[in-house]
């Protein structure tokens, strides 16, 4: 009688850890790579909702006979946004019309210029 040895289909468990580790160095690589890509959508963002807001602010002005330097009226310039409001900002931050007219409007994100969210 003859022994027979049966080998069991499977992974050994060095098998298993070198797939383990190419997953984790992949992750490694592509988590910062998305976070990065997840900042600059935000900023690109805010930067056309900023410009949004100053086209509406403009409009605003030339229509109420507004000059360089007069104040501006935030619920005036709210009209002429979509469902008359301030967009949202993508980062956590909100907007604020130009108090006078010709300025900028600005993002409300205590580090919006070091983020790049000014126009």
């Amino acid at each position: 009688m003859k022994t027979q040895m049966v080998r069991k289909a499977g992974f050994t468990l060095v098998e298993i850890m070198i797939v383990v580790a190419i997953i984790g160095l992949l992750a490694a690589i592509a988590i910062p790579n998305f976070v990065k890509a997840r900042d600059k959508a935000q900023q690109n963002a805010c930067v056309a909702n900023l410009k949004q807001i100053d086209s509406a602010t403009e409009q605003w002005a030339l229509e109420n006979k507004k000059k360089t330097g007069d104040n501006t009226d935030t619920a005036g310039v709210q009209a002429y946004l979509k469902n008359s409001v301030l967009p949202t900002e993508p980062a956590g931050g909100g907007y604020k019309v130009a108090d006078k007219v010709g300025g900028n409007p600005s993002c409300t994100l205590t580090d919006a210029a070091t983020l790049g969210h000014t126009i």
